[in-house]
């Protein structure tokens, strides 16, 4: 062998050594940060392109098509028919959950009740609260909770309806993961992600520090708390400067 194509390894050794230790602990350190999340952000979303808007905010894309709120039709809790055009000129925030969760969801809507009261004096801010148990959550089951839980604003609408078609939006409307699983606490099992709505009825996010849209909020962790066991910061307060963004534009 020369030592023309000795060089030629040892360079391509170097290049192999200078990659590994610059981009592989970068890899890793978002998966530990959980910025590679779970199911519903290992979907054919974690790579769309994004498109910015004035307000720092972005489309989520998908195929180069901008991601919307699909068409439903449920029943609220004082038994009305709403479906997505209810919520056409708001701006809405969209999570799925169930009354008798005894995990996350107090949480969740612990956090959602005081973005409402952030938000309260605009009539043109709502939440569409999807129960992924609705053969339990009927409306007067979820017009109890309402009550409990302080839901004021009349267009947060605690929604039941067909199992099927309330899976059917989670996991492949959303791609948040909703799923009935008898091995778990509560019988259930869901993400605590929160997916945030523009106007026009667009599925809207910021960008994390790669310069991805992060796509959904973690719901769970409260302002107050500020971080996880994990260490993950709580991201209600950029939801509240996010939805104030939308209410803007």
């Amino acid at each position: 062998m020369s030592k023309k194509n000795n060089y030629s390894y040892i360079g391509i050794a170097f290049v192999i050594l200078v990659f590994g230790i610059w981009f592989v602990p970068r890899i890793v350190d978002r998966i530990n940060s959980d910025d590679v999340s779970r199911k519903e952000s290992r979907s054919d979303l974690k790579r769309e392109d994004i498109s910015t808007t004035p307000s720092d905010l972005v489309f989520i894309e998908n195929n180069g098509e901008k991601r919307k709120v699909p068409n439903f039709s449920f029943t609220n809790q004082n038994g009305d028919i709403i479906t997505n055009k209810d919520y056409e000129g708001k701006v809405y925030v969209i999570e799925f959950f169930f009354t008798t969760c005894p995990t996350i969801c107090p949480r969740m809507n612990n956090n959602l009740v005081q973005v409402q009261n952030t938000f309260k004096d605009f009539e043109n801010f709502g939440v569409a609260s999807f129960t992924i148990n609705p053969k339990h959550d009927t409306p007067e089951v979820l017009k109890a909770y309402a009550e409990t839980y302080g839901i004021t604003n009349p267009n947060w609408h605690l929604l039941t309806g067909e199992k099927e078609a309330i899976y059917k939006l989670a996991n492949e409307g959303f791609y948040i993961y909703a799923a009935e699983n008898k091995a778990v606490e509560g019988g259930f099992e869901h993400s605590g992600n929160f997916a945030l709505i523009d106007k026009n009825g667009f599925i809207r996010s910021r960008k994390d520090k790669f310069g991805n849209p992060i796509i959904y909020y973690r719901g769970i962790t409260s302002e107050t708390e500020g971080t996880d066991d994990n260490g993950e910061e709580e991201q209600i307060s950029i939801l509240k400067e996010d939805i104030k963004k939308l209410l803007n534009e």
